[in-house]
């Protein structure tokens, strides 16, 4: 009979594994509800408020069936926690649907470097060189599509996208700073507080047709509420470092969806400023070899 223990761990990659490619289908998802494709549900427009506001929202209620009496639970950090988490979920919707899904999802992976620097310079938290020199690279990719955008006069998208990363930065700080409550409520609040905000400006636009409303739905409670879902299984027997590497997957293959969807490209900066920040983020999260080891 096969040991429990590895087993655990293969569902426990599977489950990241799953959850990655439902995440990096996002860029699709926008692009079709923005974009000329064969679904043709670009028609009439749908904002990128309305994005923002209706991928939460079906993901919040999804999630708000799993929650437990015993789950609820209210602290002061919960609000910048929720704050930061409406900030990125704008800031990275219009800057996938302002510029290209590469661009947005290549800037929001920058998180973990302002987790780093937060870390350190704010909770007094120890470093390496290991993460010094992951920070060095990613680093000089934020420069290289900063600088691409300059030329190309899309600095505000670039600017969005990079605000996407920093708030999402911070969510995962104050996720961690929560880390006695349950992640199911935490997540949930999340979402639910990420659509209020936006209500008051989407309640004045037009309502989006049932087959955008549909697309909407399957965007929020398949796309990101089931990932977050599968996540949480599959963290509780895979490192933080190995899951780390598995959900890469997501920034890789974000762009192929919306090309395939939509036929967009990535201009050269993007492409040139995404390899150094995939690149700084596998030298940080790959495993380190046991010093055992033979």
């Amino acid at each position: 009979m096969e040991p429990a223990e590895p087993s655990a761990a293969r569902n426990g990659r599977l489950c990241i594994l799953l959850a990655a490619l439902l995440w990096s289908t996002s860029g699709a998802f926008t692009k079709a509800l923005t974009q000329e494709t064969p679904l043709q549900l670009n028609t009439p427009p749908v904002a990128p408020l309305q994005i923002a506001f209706f991928r939460v929202l079906f993901a919040g209620l999804a999630l708000l069936l799993l929650l437990r009496r015993e789950d609820v639970s209210f602290r002061p950090l919960m609000l910048p926690m929720a704050g930061c988490f409406a900030v990125m979920n704008l800031t990275f919707v219009i800057a996938m649907a302002a510029g290209t899904a590469a661009n947005a999802i290549f800037l929001q992976y920058t998180a973990p470097m302002w987790m780093f620097l937060a870390c350190v310079c704010w909770l007094g938290e120890p470093y390496d060189r290991r993460s010094l020199a992951s920070l060095g690279i990613g680093l000089v990719g934020i420069v290289v599509i900063v600088v691409g955008g300059w030329r190309e006069s899309q600095l505000d998208i670039v600017g969005l996208g990079l605000g996407s990363g920093l708030a999402y930065a911070g969510v995962v700080i104050f996720l961690r700073l929560l880390k006695d409550a349950s992640s199911r409520w935490l997540i949930t609040l999340n979402l639910l507080f990420s659509g209020l905000v936006l209500l008051p400006w989407v309640w004045q636009l037009p309502w989006p047709t049932p087959g955008q409303l549909a697309l909407l739905f399957v965007y929020g409670a398949g796309q990101m509420s089931v990932p977050y879902w599968l996540m949480a299984r599959g963290i509780r027997s895979v490192s933080p470092q190995e899951a780390g590497i598995i959900t890469l997957i997501e920034p890789a293959l974000n762009p192929v969806w919306a090309y395939l969807i939509s036929r967009e490209e990535p201009s050269w900066y993007t492409v040139a400023g995404g390899g150094f920040i995939l690149a700084a983020l596998v030298w940080r999260y790959w495993p380190r070899q046991s010093p055992l080891a033979a």
